[in-house]
């Protein structure tokens, strides 16, 4: 098929990566040059590196409802267009052009998580799964049906690991959706509206740790961070981002003496640094202190005066 392809991060990359394999990826659609992560440069999202590495036609509009976007994208007479975490809203005119359509990769298990965040708020929100829909576009927000969902099981899998999963699924999923359109087999499944739930984009500082809140949701916070939106605290009077937590068992924490830590406070036993929450401790595994490298807590808690006194204390940022 001819395809226009749509996207702008990671996620998006590792999909476009399969499918320029199998099909002909005629032109690529981006977000512009941004900054991305720390530094103040301008850099290409990593769709675009990839589309330029392939040889591939880049655009970046900043709108798609312009006369000359719709019909630059008409002229390229597309058999699909095919989106992953774009950013952009497609105009009802732009979802037209193709005669197959428009299908989405979309990073849940519809109707959960519309939205610009469904890997993270899925993680939030403690599920035991997550998963990808290959749906057909249309104006409403990740309303449209779909035809093809894999699904995975979330463990322990930080947001990162989840994204590479997840997109990895969709590039497979993908491809046997446009094979089943091609050949007409496809069959598509309509979304039950009741059952929907909406996934909003993840704030700046929202994912920050907070002594007043569980154990479970410190943990999901740490769990569903990224170099994008990170979970920083104030630990011991040095502010920093925590890579890596544990959640403790009731045995394990009355074993090292722990059973009673109080919110806010922190403790350094047998070389393992736990900080306290609203119900119980969460261990700490792997940090970054602002400014340093990343290390293990056993190496940020050796470089802290007093910290096995006892008097030491954290918080929010």
């Amino acid at each position: 098929m001819r395809i226009v392809f749509m996207g702008t991060p990671d996620f998006a990359a590792n999909i476009l990566m399969e499918l320029k394999e199998q099909h002909d990826v005629i032109a690529v659609y981006t977000r512009p040059d941004a900054v991305r992560g720390r530094g103040k440069a301008l850099l290409a999202s990593p769709v675009k590196k990839v589309a330029l590495e392939a040889g591939i036609d880049v655009f970046e509009p900043k709108t798609l409802r312009s006369e000359e976007e719709v019909a630059r994208l008409r002229n390229l007479a597309p058999d699909a267009i095919c989106v992953a975490a774009y950013g952009m809203i497609l105009p009802q005119e732009v979802l037209d052009i193709p005669r197959y359509g428009c299908l989405n990769v979309h990073a849940s298990l519809l109707p959960k998580y519309r939205g610009a965040a469904p890997i993270e708020r899925a993680i939030l929100a403690g599920e035991r799964e997550a998963g990808i829909c290959i749906m057909r576009m249309e104006a409403g927000l990740d309303t449209g049906d779909y035809c093809i969902s894999r699904s995975c099981e979330i463990g322990d899998m930080s947001s990162e690991r989840l994204t590479d999963e997840l997109a990895d699924k969709g590039a497979c999923a993908l491809m046997s959706a446009l094979y089943e359109i091609e050949q007409g087999q496809v069959r598509w499944t309509k979304q039950n509206d009741d059952d929907a739930t909406y996934a909003p984009k993840i704030e700046k500082g929202e994912l920050n740790l907070d002594p007043s809140a569980t154990v479970f949701a410190n943990q999901r916070r740490v769990q569903a961070s990224s170099s994008a939106h990170p979970s920083r605290c104030s630990l011991a009077g040095k502010t920093a981002t925590l890579i890596r937590t544990s959640m403790v068992s009731s045995d394990d924490a009355e074993e090292v003496g722990i059973r009673d830590i109080q919110a806010g406070s922190v403790a350094f036993v047998r070389k393992r640094l736990f900080i306290g929450c609203a119900d119980g401790a969460l261990e700490v595994c792997m940090i970054k202190p602002d400014g340093k490298k990343e290390m293990d807590a056993a190496s940020f808690a050796s470089g802290v005066q007093d910290i096995k006194s006892g008097t030491k204390t954290w918080g929010q940022v």
